[in-house]
Order: structure tokens, then C-alpha cells, then sequence
């Protein structure tokens, strides 16, 4: 049986993979909780009170990922830094890539997995993600 750092590690995989790089909001959902925040850029604090709140902004980034020649997200690193029976704390590297597989944006993100009603999901990130694209969806 794996342990929460490696269940949490595998929802990020499925939120990312699965979820974003194919733009499956579904997906992307059924691996957070509500609410959820994100520190981006200029420390301004996003908030997603429901899914509904989240999905809304996603067909907006869609159109900003691909004006700005966005293919996928590549995972470089992720590692539990921090992990108890119900939270864990991702440290991760990211890399925003073109489809020929360049890297036109590369960043640290800090994402934080909450074990809630028997599931893992990601509740708070804190990214260093700066470009165009993040908007107000915040995303990635």
C-alpha cells in the first residue's frame, strides 16, 4: 500500500498529465479540494471557493496557453518535502514547453495535498510561474 507521499504524488500526476496537459478540467478537479488557493505572482492570493468558480476561468487560460505557443507541461522534479498522514508538501519543477518539446517557461511551485474525505487533492500551491498565460486562472 503506498503512503500518503506517494498517493499525493500520484494525484499530482493525474492533475497534471491528465488533467491540464490535456486541458481536462474534470480531471484537474477531481484531484482538489474546496477551497482552493494559489500564491502567484506579486504574492496576490487567488481563491477558488467551488469547482464551478474553477472551472469557469479554464476555457480563458485555454486561449492563453495556446497564444502563447504552449504544447504540455513537463514534470522535471517532484519530491514529498513534507508529508503526514493527511497533508503533504510538494516541491516541484515545471516546464511550460513548445510541441517540438522546447522550454519556453521554467519554474519552482510548491503544491500542498490534502487527504480529505478518504482522497487526496491539492488545496494550496504557491508558484513562481511567470508569464502571460497564468492571467487570473492561475493554473499550473
Amino acid at each position: 500500500m503506498a503512503g500518503p507521499a506517494e498517493e499525493a504524488i500520484a494525484a499530482f500526476h493525474r492533475w497534471n498529465v491528465d488533467g491540464f496537459n490535456q486541458r481536462d478540467t474534470e480531471m484537474q478537479v477531481a484531484n482538489m479540494h474546496f477551497p482552493h488557493v494559489r500564491l502567484g505572482p506579486g504574492n496576490e492570493f487567488q481563491r477558488w471557493e467551488t469547482a464551478d468558480d474553477f472551472r469557469a476561468q479554464q476555457e480563458g487560460l485555454t486561449s492563453r496557453l495556446q497564444a502563447e505557443g504552449w504544447d504540455h507541461t513537463s514534470t522535471l522534479s517532484v519530491e514529498a518535502v513534507q508529508a503526514g498522514e493527511d497533508k503533504v508538501h510538494l516541491a516541484i519543477r515545471q516546464s511550460r514547453q513548445h510541441s517540438d518539446g522546447s522550454e519556453y517557461n521554467g519554474f519552482d511551485t510548491l503544491w500542498v495535498f490534502t487527504k480529505l474525505e478518504g482522497r487526496w487533492g491539492v488545496q494550496f500551491r504557491s508558484s513562481f510561474l511567470a508569464n502571460a498565460a497564468q492571467g487570473a486562472s492561475g493554473n499550473s
